[in-house]
């Protein structure tokens, strides 16, 4: 990577039911400022900056009065579409990623294939429950929001697990790692990483 070149995006997008402003550097130190309605989401998010080393905004306002569903789907969508827009057309890029990742008694993988084609799959069997605020089957609704968003294959297993909490953090965690690995600059790649010539 050029040492000029910055990747950076930001990202907003208001609508009836949320308002998201997200800032994204990817070559960061893990810092962050998270701002939502519902504390566990802001949580889980300061997770993704923390361990994947990128650098994050997020102000997000939403209809929590009805239910989280709104804010965590919008908001998992306009940071997978900042992630999209400040990847660029990729050149260099590791585009593969994965990580297993344990937390005390819980173990998640996660991986992430950069391809420009959003496919997602979750194998994370969690009882209907709430963390807080938040209810556990917006884990599976945020994770597809941010495949949808950044138009990447993203698959999460849980291996093994109790804690609610700990379920979702660590696959909260492991999707850090796996960003991290797939979005870092291979020195040694020319190109795209595609025999097509192009990941859209």
């Amino acid at each position: 990577m050029c040492p000029s070149m910055t990747r950076s995006a930001h990202e907003q997008r208001a609508t009836k039911e949320t308002n998201v402003a997200i800032e994204l550097e990817l070559d960061g130190t893990g810092r962050s400022r998270i701002e939502t309605p519902v504390p566990f989401l802001s949580h889980m998010v300061e997770q993704l900056a923390k361990h994947g080393l990128f650098d994050l905004d997020v102000r997000v306002t939403g209809d929590i009065e009805i239910d989280g569903h709104h804010t965590t789907e919008d908001l998992a969508f306009v940071l997978g579409r900042a992630f999209a827009t400040a990847l660029g057309d990729k050149h260099g890029i590791a585009r593969y990623g994965w990580a297993t990742l344990p937390m005390d008694e819980a173990r998640a993988t996660c991986t992430v294939d950069l391809s420009g084609r959003p496919f997602f799959v979750w194998e994370v069997p969690m009882p209907k429950a709430k963390i807080g605020t938040w209810d556990t089957e917006l884990a599976e609704v945020f994770f597809e929001g941010f495949a949808r968003g950044a138009a990447c294959n993203l698959h999460v297993v849980l291996h093994a697990g109790t804690n609610l909490h700990h379920i979702t953090e660590i696959c909260f965690k492991a999707l850090a790692k796996a960003l991290r690995a797939a979005c870092a600059i291979d020195p040694r790649a020319v190109g795209v990483p595609s025999t097509k010539g192009s990941l859209e």
